[in-house]
């Protein structure tokens, strides 16, 4: 998993400054914000809201309005499981409980000890081989819980 620098506002400043010259620039800053640390702090939003001249509340509603960004570091590792209409003909709502169960989070979330953060998803171009999720942005198809089990056990060595 990718290594992000730890939370900035100098460097998220530098950061938001090289973007706003972009049409739109709200979405491309934000980008690069959890590109470069891993989330987007909350520390950001002021200064995306003067940078561009936005209020406070359009720059949260932008973060939280997309689910691939997120407002607190991620777990070490990263689950994206399908939910797909391929992966839910094969099951994967009841598997999708079952892993949420093991982990002891939900969606979004991460776990207690901060290894795995679970992030759904809208097709992994797995359909065949469904239901499918991606460790690490390593794809496993075929899913089970147990398999998620081993390749989270895997990862983590």
């Amino acid at each position: 998993m990718a290594r992000h620098e730890p939370w900035s506002a100098e460097r998220a400043t530098g950061i938001i400054a090289e973007h706003t010259h972009l049409e739109g620039a709200t979405l491309p800053i934000l980008h690069a914000l959890q590109e470069t640390f891993g989330y987007v702090d909350s520390g950001a939003v002021p200064l995306i809201a003067d940078a561009l001249n936005l209020s406070r509340a359009e720059v949260h509603g932008c973060i939280t309005f997309y689910h691939d960004f997120r407002a607190h570091p991620a777990g070490r590792h990263e689950v994206k499981l399908c939910r797909a209409e391929a992966c839910q003909a094969m099951g994967s709502d009841k598997l999708h409980r079952e892993i949420l169960g093991r982990l002891g989070c939900g969606w979004h979330e991460t776990t207690a000890d901060g290894s795995t953060t679970v992030e759904p998803v809208y097709c992994l171009g797995l359909c065949a081989n469904g239901p499918a999720a991606l460790v690490d942005g390593e794809p496993v198809a075929h899913l089970t819980a147990d398999a998620l089990e081993a390749a989270l056990t895997e990862v983590r060595q």
